[in-house]
């Protein structure tokens, strides 16, 4: 008789107590952290770009002017004209973004608007709309500055190598082998505007560097000034590409749209230009000494006047040669003609 109000006793308790936690207050909600902003990156096919606008650079800088014969010629020849002008701006463009983003000040001035996702979208919108947007980011003066450094340095480097070349042209007259005609001038001429259409590849050391370089990692050696507006569409276009690298946009899945940004009609004109006078050149080219002098002038100082123009950088300036009797025997200047005669008036 007394275990059944015990038993009734537990259960009304069990009851109870679960009357008591259905009246309790629930925890409060954790906190999640909105995720983090995605790393600064370009897509590896702009990273080959800038390894194969790199690559053609360094080893057309390099062409040594001391020909020995109508081979070595025809080797720094081959180096000159290797490269394809679409190419080789959009390499330069995804060079100078590379070296945009090694300016701690425009990343900054980029990241501040990389950790909402809402505003990153509206901001890279924004850039692919209209590159020069850009400009008006904390940072991309000092950034632009860098570019244009980097870009007139190789320029200037590249033209100086080609002035060299061009002198040698005259230099290696004093030699027999530079008079006799280049064998085969058709295959040569044909060869060289292959060489035009082919796209470069860049060093594999060259694009893992470049690769580290976008992340940070590594230093390109680069140094420049804070520049002031106007900048060229290159530099503006190579800081929008780099301004997406840091909003996480510049993907292999955009690539569609990056293309459209890296097009530059009047650099893409300029280098076309290069290459026609180029291809001119040899058209007419007789002897050795000749193709050295298309090889300097147009493959070399040519290409690089438009990486200079590209940078915003002041362009050379070469003095128009006139030849007097004492340079050229040859020349001989054309006597001025005598007043006629006139007729004596009849009286």
């Amino acid at each position: 008789m007394t275990k059944a109000p015990r038993a009734a006793l537990s259960a009304a308790a069990i009851a109870f107590s679960a009357i008591l936690a259905s009246c309790a207050e629930p925890p409060p909600p954790v906190a999640v952290a909105p995720p983090p902003p995605p790393a600064v990156s370009l897509s590896p096919k702009l990273v080959e770009q800038a390894a194969a606008y790199r690559y053609y650079m360094d080893k057309a800088a390099a062409i040594s002017p001391a020909f020995v014969d109508g081979a070595t010629v025809a080797e720094g020849l081959k180096v000159g004209a290797s490269y394809e002008p679409k190419q080789f701006l959009q390499g330069a463009m995804a060079y100078g973004a590379i070296v945009a983003l090694q300016d701690p000040a425009f990343v900054a001035g980029v990241k501040q608007y990389a950790g909402n996702a809402q505003q990153r979208q509206q901001i890279a919108y924004e850039i692919m709309k209209d590159p020069a947007y850009v400009v008006g980011l904390s940072g991309s003066h000092s950034a632009a500055g860098m570019v244009m450094a980097a870009l007139g340095d190789d320029g200037n480097k590249f033209y100086q190598a080609g002035k060299t070349v061009k002198q040698a042209a005259y230099d290696v007259q004093k030699q027999p082998w530079s008079k006799a005609d280049v064998p085969a001038r058709d295959v040569r001429l044909m060869q060289t505007k292959a060489l035009g259409t082919t796209p470069v590849v860049g060093d594999v050391a060259q694009t893992a560097r470049l690769q580290q370089a976008v992340s940070g990692g590594q230093s390109l050696g680069v140094v420049g000034t804070t520049a002031a507006p106007p900048f060229t569409p290159l530099v503006i276009r190579s800081l929008a590409i780099a301004a997406l690298g840091v909003l996480g946009h510049a993907t292999d899945a955009n690539l569609e749209t990056l293309n459209a940004i890296m097009v530059e009609p009047n650099v893409t004109s300029c280098a076309n230009m290069a290459k026609l006078n180029l291809y001119q050149c040899l058209a007419v080219a007789k002897p050795h000494y000749e193709d050295v002098f298309c090889l300097g002038q147009h493959a070399m100082m040519d290409t690089a006047r438009c990486v200079i123009k590209a940078s915003g950088q002041p362009e050379p300036y070469e003095p128009r040669f006139v030849p007097t009797v004492r340079e050229n025997a040859s020349y001989k200047p054309t006597p001025p003609k005598k007043p006629a005669k006139k007729a004596a008036k009849k009286g």
